[in-house]
């Protein structure tokens, strides 16, 4: 009876997973089209971020104390993760030639 509850946990879990991971590649496709950081709010990724990193280090935790291999839905936070760390790197980068650009526009308006 438990281990069907926990495999119907670990089917939630994953629904769960793939819900927010959809969600990512929408905002870096409008991300990388528009080039616009505004909107976003750095804090937010970083917490999102921190969220998911932590949730790998739980499953690994937890596998190794089982003594067993991490559960399949550890590699959805790892690719939600990865596509978080890619929406932050691109927002650094979006961010920064923005700033440079109004930098250099103010100059020549000086």
């Amino acid at each position: 009876m438990l281990a069907e509850l926990g495999q119907v946990g670990q089917f939630f879990e994953a629904g769960m997973m793939v819900c927010f991971g959809f969600s990512w590649p929408v905002d870096l496709a409008k991300l990388i089209r528009t080039r616009k950081t505004e909107g976003k709010s750095l804090a937010f990724m970083a917490l999102v971020f921190t969220g998911y990193l932590s949730g790998i280090v739980a499953k690994l935790a937890r596998a190794a104390h089982a003594g067993a291999w991490p559960e399949a839905v550890t590699m959805l936070y790892v690719l939600n993760l990865a596509m978080v760390g890619l929406d932050i790197g691109l927002y650094l980068c979006f961010r920064r030639a923005a700033l440079q650009q109004a930098a250099g526009q103010a100059g020549r308006q000086a």
